[in-house]
């Protein structure tokens, strides 16, 4: 009797309706844990990596030019379920308030982003990040001298309609 790849199992339990309830009768944990991510992720089995050769530059709102580079998101590559975008944005730089639909954590590369929020002030420096929930008013500004980059993660996807920012 020929031995079943864990592939063909999960290829072969993905294709059955009840397969939410076999996922984890894989016979190793960490394939149990793969065939779970590719459930969730909406992919087929089998298909490839894809790769982004280059980020979209989109245009940024706010009083002094800023660099946006989409890599993966609505513009560049159609996800509309996660956005992630390098920012490049000069000193003294300042957006409209917002009250996004959308969750957002950002990791600072270089420099200081400013977040201002209803509670205060946060200002986060290289190496960390902030995450702020959908429905909560943001204002982000990067104040110091070198200015700042920094990585943007949307879930869902950033989208203008639904980024809500202030008239």
């Amino acid at each position: 009797m020929r031995k079943h790849s864990w592939s063909a199992q999960l290829k072969a339990r993905l294709e059955k309706p009840s397969h939410s309830r076999e996922l984890f009768q894989l016979k190793s944990p960490p394939e149990a844990l793969v065939a779970a991510l590719v459930a969730e992720s909406g992919y087929t089995v089998g298909t490839m990596p894809k790769l982004i050769a280059a980020p979209t530059v989109i245009q940024a709102a706010g009083n002094k030019p800023k660099r946006i580079e989409e890599f993966a998101g609505r513009v560049n590559s159609g996800h509309s379920q996660v956005s992630v975008a390098r920012m490049t944005s000069p000193e003294g730089w300042i957006e409209p308030g917002q009250r996004p639909e959308f969750e957002e954590i950002t990791v600072v590369l270089r420099g200081l982003v400013r977040v201002e929020h209803h509670g205060g002030v946060l200002d986060v420096r290289q190496g960390q990040a902030v995450v702020t929930a959908p429905g909560e008013w943001v204002r982000y500004s990067t104040p110091e001298a070198e200015g700042a980059e920094y990585v943007a993660i949307c879930l869902p996807a950033f989208s203008p309609g639904t980024v809500h920012r202030d008239q």
